[in-house]
């Protein structure tokens, strides 16, 4: 099992927000994601190369709207 230490949110996330949002995480093969209300609960993984096509894919999205 991946044990992550350096858990971040991000930049965007504020008291505004409720302070709620998601966290992530890198190990040297995967990156782990959290969701910050219940970071003591589980949490998803993903390769490298799979998070990075889903932060684009959202970026993408984001733009063409």
């Amino acid at each position: 099992m991946t044990t992550f230490a350096n858990w971040r949110k991000s930049s965007y996330s504020g008291e505004g927000d409720g302070n709620s949002c998601v966290e992530i995480a890198n190990s040297s093969s995967r990156v782990g994601v959290r969701d910050s209300k219940t970071p003591a609960r589980a949490f998803l993984t993903f390769p490298p190369e799979v998070f990075a096509t889903f932060v684009d894919g959202i970026k993408r999205a984001d733009t063409e709207r």
